[in-house]
């Protein structure tokens, strides 16, 4: 519970697995969407608190699980992250019954979970509405959300579910289903947070005074519709990142990539300047020395935007399973700690870029090293193109990522700008990423990508490497192939 409690205070909620074998467990929490982060954390703490009833020393029981209106807990000795139901699944119906009309109330209630159901499940997994009848004197108010480890079939199954068992309690005046991978909720109070504001009678007045504050209305409407669009597309996008940083939490703790932050952390010697390798946009690298005494490198991401998700996400769940003598290895990662941390073999003689240009403290490279340079890169880019499962362009091909190990042969490094290519199609339209002077001009120019923009990213490396001269220092005195270079490049 110490791993899972940070998690849930930053992202709302965590899937963890501590242990191995059959000493594993497995947890996950979750808050419900529309609770604050306090209220969430205060919430979560009483879960916490809850369980422990639960555990093997004081019953008998494989595992626990805890819901409050407000969030969730379960452990277990089995991975259950893939469950969306479950022989544990529980209706509770509330104790007080509809004091009206029991056909109408009921059946006004089951539309309202269903259509929530069916929102929650076009909405990331949560939705909340109300419905009014009688008049207006009764009103009905619901909740529907999965899980985050709940993908979207499994979420429509859970809800439908749901729906199907919840008719049992329409005699009373709230019900809930507590399934395995959902929560649904109706109740004639209003139960959840929702900050839009209630409808208000307006007044009459002459035609004059009407039209104005007509007028008046629909501008203000317009605006508060764009402010609402953009504020709605925002939390969608956080949302989706959450989601996906879920999917690759479950598929790390599921996995040998998982090391432990502390493990980490005196590996470098708590990154202490003195193991710091270098630096780049994602992140900086320290030296670290592992209990066992194997020598890694330790990539220390910079936190907290759409760019770290996409960059963790590639970098774990696309390269990790890629194994080739020419591409540096992805060891494991870490996600429980303040920060992220990757961790990669250690490649002794730094990047080709050092050699080249930064170190003097080496004798420059020879012309049968710098051979075996360039022809080891092009294995590496052969493999990622056209000999792994997947199709792969790396996009950011230039001096710094490419690593030199003790007998200089080349390993190309930092795969966190990588997209996948299908095989059926010419091209991909992709937002523009890499460092100037590396990239394609059709792909500057025109956004469009394929596995020619690292050809030709390999072939300004290339020229660096035979010339001796950095990119941005070419002039046409100094080596004017690199111009010649270019320009035969854009006219094919």
């Amino acid at each position: 519970m110490d791993i899972v409690t940070p998690l849930i205070a930053r992202q709302r909620y965590a899937a963890v697995v501590n242990g191995t074998g059959t000493a594993s467990v497995y947890a996950f929490g979750e808050c419900m969407k529309d609770l604050s982060p306090n209220d969430c954390n205060l919430c979560f703490a009483q879960c916490k608190t809850q369980v422990l009833k639960c555990l093997p020393f004081q019953l008998a029981t494989r595992g626990g699980r805890v819901f409050y209106d407000g969030c969730y807990l379960r452990y277990d000795d089995y991975d259950f992250f893939n469950e969306s139901l479950s022989s544990q699944d529980r209706t509770v119906c509330g104790s007080k019954d509809f004091g009206g009309n029991n056909t109408v109330f009921g059946a006004n209630a089951i539309e309202l979970v269903r259509n929530l159901s069916v929102q929650a499940v076009k909405n990331d997994g949560f939705f909340v509405g109300s419905v009014t009848f009688s008049k207006g004197n009764v009103s009905v108010h619901g909740l529907a959300q999965c899980w985050e480890f709940v993908n979207g079939s499994a979420c429509e199954n859970c809800l439908e579910n749901a729906v199907s068992r919840i008719a049992s309690c329409t005699q009373k005046e709230e019900g809930r289903v507590l399934n395995a991978g959902c929560y649904l909720r109706y109740s004639t109070q209003r139960f959840y947070n929702n900050s839009g504001p209630d409808p208000v009678p307006g007044n009459g007045g002459d035609n004059k005074l009407a039209v104005i504050l007509a007028t008046s209305a629909v501008a203000l409407l317009l605006v508060f519709s764009l402010v609402a669009f953009f504020v709605r597309r925002k939390l969608l996008q956080k949302r989706r990142e959450r989601k996906q940083l879920g999917a690759l939490q479950v598929a790390v703790n599921k996995s040998k990539l998982n090391f432990s932050y502390e493990t980490l952390e005196k590996a470098t010697n708590y990154f202490h300047e003195s193991n710091k390798l270098g630096q780049g946009g994602s992140g900086s690298v320290y030296k670290g020395t592992l209990p066992g005494g194997e020598a890694v490198a330790v990539k220390r991401l910079f936190y907290n935007t759409t760019q770290w998700v996409d960059h963790f996400f590639n970098e774990v769940n696309l390269i990790s399973g890629i194994n080739h003598k020419n591409l540096v290895k992805l060891l494991g990662c870490s996600i429980t700690g303040p920060e992220s941390l990757l961790v990669y073999e250690f490649v002794p003689n730094q990047s080709l870029l050092d050699n080249l240009f930064v170190r003097q403290d080496v004798e420059p490279l020879s012309w049968e090293v710098r051979y075996k340079i360039i022809l080891s890169t092009a294995e590496g880019l052969a493999y990622l193109h056209e000999e792994s499962k997947l199709r792969i362009i790396h996009r950011d091909i230039k001096l710094s990522n490419i690593l030199l190990d003790e007998e200089f042969t080349a390993k190309i490094a930092d795969f966190g700008l990588v997209r996948l290519f299908p095989e059926d199609i010419t091209h991909i339209s992709a937002t523009l990423a890499g460092t100037l002077g590396y990239m394609a001009p059709e792909y500057v120019v025109r956004g469009k990508l394929t596995e020619k923009a690292d050809v030709y990213s390999f072939g300004v490396v290339v020229i660096e490497v035979v010339c001796r001269k950095r990119i941005n220092l070419f002039t046409q005195n100094s080596c004017s192939i690199l111009q010649t270079v270019i320009l035969l490049t854009w006219n094919i």
